[in-house]
C-alpha cells in the first residue's frame, strides 16, 4: 500500500548538496532594495542641500573668458605633431629605399613623440586654465602620444619587412597580433608606404583604437538608428554625471574635509563609505558613456568594425583580469608595444606586468596631477598597490571571493583617492583651511 505524499530523499533548496541555482527571484531583491537604500539616500541629500544642480555653472566655467582658451588651443596645437609624424615617416620610407636609418633618425622621431607630453605638461603648469579643461586636453595629448607611438612603430615594422625583400605587404604583417577582419570589401587595401597620406593619418587618430595598423577592419555602412540612440544616450548621461556631481558628489566632499583635518578616524571612514556609493555610481555611468557608447559613436561615425571596446570584466575573478578586460584600446596598445617586446627581450613575466603597472601608474598620476598643478602621488600610489592586490587575490582569493575582491578595491579604492586630492588641492589653494561644511 502506497501514499500518494510519500517521496524520496530531498535536501532543502538553500542547502549548497541540492544543486540548485535558479536564485532570480532574490537577485530581484537585491536590485528592489539597492533602489529602495538610493531612493532614500537621495531624498535625504535633496532635503538637506536643496537642488544644486546648475547647467549653467558648467558651461561658466569653460565661458568664462572666451578669449583665452589654452586648453582648446592646445587641441588645435596638436596637429603640429601629427603632421610632423606623418612627414617624418614619409622621409624615413624615401631614406630606407637607398640605405638603413641609422639610430640618429629613430632617436629624433622617438624625441619629436616624446615632447607631445613634455610640452603639453609645461604649457598646462605655465597657463592659467581651468582644471577640467586641462583633464581633457591633456587626455587627448596622452591618446595622441599612445596613437604616434603605435604609428612610428609599425611603421619601422613595414620598413625592415620591406628592406627584406617582401614582395606586397599583407594585413597579417602590419598587425600580426590582430585577427582577420571580416570587413567590408569596398574598401580597397593599402600597402606601405601608400599607407603614409593625410587621409590614412587623421582617420587614425580619430578612430577609436591605440593601434595602428596598414587596413583596418570596416563595417559596410552607416546605421543611422544606432547612430541616433548612441547619441542620445551621449547627451543623457553626460547631464546625469554632472547633476549627479554637483548634487551628491561636491557636498559630499566638502563634508569630509574637516574629519580628515582633525584627524576623526571614525568619521573619516564614515564620509569615505558615504562617498564611495555615489563615486562608484558616477564611474560606472563614465564607463558606459565613454566606452560604449561614445566610442560606438565614433567607431559607427568612421565605419570602423572592430568595435572591442571592453570585455566582461565585472565578472573578473583576479584583479589581473579586471585590467587586461575593462580598457580593451589600453590593454591592446600595452600587449602590442610594451609588454611583448619586453618578453622577446628576455625580461620574466611577473617584471613585465610589473613594468606594465609602473607606467600605468605614471599616466594615472600624470592625467590628475598636471591639471590640478600639485604632486601628490596618490594616484600612483594606488595603481601600483594593484601589484601586491592582484598576487594576493590570484593567490589566496578564488571564484566568488575574488569577484567580491575586485569590487570591494574599486568601490573603496576610488574614493579614497579622491579624497586625497581634494585635501590636499584646499590646503594648497585655499589658505590650508578645508572649505565650511554645509548647514
Amino acid at each position: 500500500m502506497t501514499f500518494e505524499n510519500e517521496k524520496g530523499i530531498f535536501e532543502s533548496l538553500l542547502s549548497s548538496s541540492s544543486g540548485y541555482s535558479n536564485y532570480r527571484g532574490i537577485l530581484n531583491w537585491c536590485v528592489v532594495m539597492l533602489v529602495l537604500s538610493n531612493a532614500r539616500l537621495f531624498l535625504e541629500n535633496i532635503i538637506k542641500y536643496g537642488i544644486l544642480v546648475d547647467p549653467i555653472q558648467v558651461v561658466s566655467l569653460f565661458l568664462k573668458d572666451p578669449y583665452s582658451w589654452p586648453a582648446a588651443c592646445l587641441i588645435i596645437v596638436s596637429n603640429v605633431f601629427i603632421l610632423a609624424a606623418l612627414y617624418t615617416e614619409r622621409r624615413l620610407a624615401v631614406v630606407s629605399l637607398h640605405i638603413s636609418p641609422d639610430n640618429t633618425f629613430s632617436f629624433a622621431h622617438m624625441t619629436q613623440i616624446s615632447a607631445i607630453c613634455q610640452v603639453q605638461a609645461i604649457l598646462l603648469c605655465m597657463c592659467v586654465c581651468v582644471s577640467v579643461g586641462g583633464v581633457i586636453s591633456l587626455g587627448v595629448y596622452t591618446v595622441l602620444f599612445l596613437k604616434l607611438y603605435s604609428y612610428q612603430d609599425t611603421n619601422r615594422w613595414c620598413r625592415e619587412i620591406r628592406q627584406a625583400k617582401a614582395k606586397k605587404m599583407t594585413r597579417s604583417f602590419s598587425c600580426p597580433s590582430v585577427a582577420q577582419s571580416n570587413g567590408s570589401a569596398a574598401h580597397t587595401h593599402v600597402s606601405y608606404p601608400g599607407n603614409l597620406t593625410h587621409r590614412d593619418m587623421y582617420y587614425f587618430v580619430f578612430a577609436p583604437t591605440l593601434c595602428y595598423q596598414l587596413n583596418f577592419p570596416r563595417s559596410p555602412r552607416i546605421r543611422k538608428r544606432f547612430l541616433m540612440r548612441r547619441l542620445l544616450e551621449m547627451l543623457f548621461l553626460m547631464q546625469l554625471l554632472v547633476g549627479l556631481i554637483q548634487q551628491w558628489m561636491v557636498p559630499t566632499i566638502q563634508n569630509s574635509m574637516k574629519p580628515f583635518q582633525e584627524m576623526d578616524f571614525s568619521r573619516m571612514v564614515e564620509r569615505l563609505l558615504k562617498l564611495a556609493v555615489p563615486n562608484h555610481l558616477i564611474w560606472l555611468i563614465f564607463f558606459y558613456w565613454f566606452f560604449h557608447s561614445s566610442l560606438n559613436f565614433v567607431a559607427e561615425m568612421l565605419q570602423f568594425g572592430d568595435r572591442e571596446f571592453y570585455r566582461d570584466w565585472w565578472n573578473s575573478e583576479t584583479v589581473t583580469y579586471f585590467w587586461a578586460n575593462w580598457n580593451i584600446p589600453v590593454h591592446k596598445w600595452c600587449l602590442r608595444h610594451f609588454y611583448k617586446p619586453m618578453l622577446r627581450n628576455g625580461v620574466n613575466k611577473f617584471l613585465a606586468q610589473t613594468a606594465v603597472f609602473l607606467a600605468s601608474a605614471f599616466f594615472h598620476e600624470y592625467l590628475v596631477s598636471v591639471p590640478l598643478k600639485m604632486f601628490r602621488l596618490w594616484a600612483f600610489m594606488g595603481m601600483m598597490a594593484q601589484v601586491p592586490l592582484a598576487w594576493f587575490v590570484g593567490r589566496f582569493l578564488n571564484g566568488n571571493y575574488g569577484n567580491a575582491a575586485m569590487w570591494i578595491s574599486l568601490i573603496i579604492g576610488q574614493p579614497i583617492a579622491v579624497l586625497m586630492y581634494v585635501h590636499d588641492y584646499y590646503i594648497i589653494h585655499h589658505n590650508k583651511s578645508p572649505p565650511p561644511e554645509p548647514t
